[in-house]
């Protein structure tokens, strides 16, 4: 049964919500700096798997029967939450940051062309033009309108940063394959995420015991950007336009550079002005259609048709 354009709309706002609170990670995680990846990663989802808990107790035991799904959704679940995680950190210990967080981020646009292969849904000129723009704006978000310097020696970092970008993108659009599952379930695959950190992290790193600053910024990003922002996210990803969820992605950056900008972290400069308008006008491209629900792009303009 398909969606009606009220509730897929209801839906892509839902999903904009984790876009606005991906905003606030860089802030947050800038106040836990000095806790290792890791131990930072499993403190973060138990945070997020406690919380859902919580709530799947409010709604009684019936609720619980959530966690009960195919290995399957497990294996891809859990896969693009830590798969991800784990990616990103392989990138930044062996990349320069900025040329590992740009490669990283190539997944919003993965999500649309990756959409495309989905039943029912339709790629049309204006969700590439305007994910193509947004990329523009994040290229100089990343880059600070500076130059990017490759180096073959790095090749692991960017060939770990691609994978990242495969995962994450993959896992968004896989998630609509699996509407059924209801998503009350990331409550477990937090826990799951939670405990393959905390076993890399005795693996690898030594325990650091937060400060005060430290452990509230912990907290607000498991429930937060750790939190919440993955729940809303498989709902937007699995019933709403998953093609402008991708475009608008590239907002996150923007945002999280104005809040740390207004909070006196960062610098106001003319590359973060030029990357608010490719960003801003590439959303309003590639939400063309979402933004006229009623109408109908052209037939002969779309790309790829189911």
């Amino acid at each position: 049964m398909t969606s009606s354009p009220s509730h897929n709309t209801r839906a892509t706002l839902i999903g904009i919500v984790a876009i606005l609170l991906w905003a606030l990670l860089a802030l947050f995680t800038t106040w836990a700096k000095g806790v290792p990846p890791f131990q930072l990663l499993a403190l973060t989802f138990f945070i997020a798997f406690v919380s859902g808990l919580i709530v799947l107790s409010t709604k009684g035991k019936k609720s619980f029967q959530s966690l009960k799904q195919k290995p399957i959704v497990w294996i891809i679940s859990v896969g693009g939450l830590f798969g991800y995680h784990l990616f990103y950190f392989i990138a930044l210990h062996n990349a320069p940051a900025i040329e590992a967080s740009l490669i990283a981020y190539l997944w919003p646009l993965l999500i649309v062309f990756f959409s495309a292969l989905l039943s029912g849904e339709r790629l049309y000129w204006f969700h590439i033009a305007g994910t193509l723009i947004g990329l523009t704006g994040a290229v100089l978000i990343v880059t600070k309108g500076q130059s990017l310097s490759w180096n073959a020696e790095h090749y692991m970092g960017y060939l770990a940063a691609i994978i990242c970008a495969l995962i994450w993108s993959g896992y968004s659009v896989l998630n609509r394959k699996f509407k059924e599952v209801p998503t009350d379930a990331v409550t477990g695959f937090c826990g799951v995420t939670a405990f393959l950190g905390l076993i890399f992290h005795l693996g690898t790193e030594t325990w650091i015991t937060p400060t005060s600053i430290q452990s509230l910024a912990i907290l607000a990003l498991g429930l937060g950007p750790v939190g919440l922002a993955f729940f809303v996210w498989d709902y937007g990803t699995k019933h709403g336009d998953i093609q402008v969820l991708g475009a608008l992605s590239y907002g996150a950056p923007l945002l999280s550079t104005l809040l740390l900008v207004a909070v006196g972290l960062a610098q106001a400069s003319w590359s973060i002005a030029i990357a608010c308008l490719l960003i801003v006008g590439g959303a309003f491209l590639a939400s063309a259609k979402m933004l006229k629900p009623n109408s109908t792009a052209p037939e002969n303009n779309t790309l790829i048709n189911e």
